[in-house]
């Protein structure tokens, strides 16, 4: 299956596109993208931690804006949403 994983806030330091694109496993969960997304940053940004963090702590979302769970199961091809915390002062 492919996924567009659409990029908000700082997770955009990811790509210049606002988003990347994936192929999973069918049925993959949530947690296992968070894993495929940490061997991307291992890939191509030397491990970041920072970046590492940020995927760590970011909530995802669906194609129709609902929060999903790291058990969420991606059952077809769509755009999945990666929203890191914002931080105030």
């Amino acid at each position: 299956m492919r996924i567009k994983l659409e990029l908000f806030g700082a997770s955009r330091d990811l790509s210049n596109k606002n988003y990347l694109e994936f192929n999973i496993n069918e049925k993959s969960s949530i947690k296992e993208l968070r894993k495929k997304l940490i061997n991307y940053v291992d890939d191509n940004f030397k491990g970041n931690n920072n970046f590492k963090k940020i995927i760590e702590t970011s909530a995802f979302c669906s194609e129709d804006n609902n929060i999903v769970s790291d058990n969420y199961k991606i059952i077809k091809d769509k755009k999945i949403g990666m929203i890191p915390p914002i931080g105030g002062g």
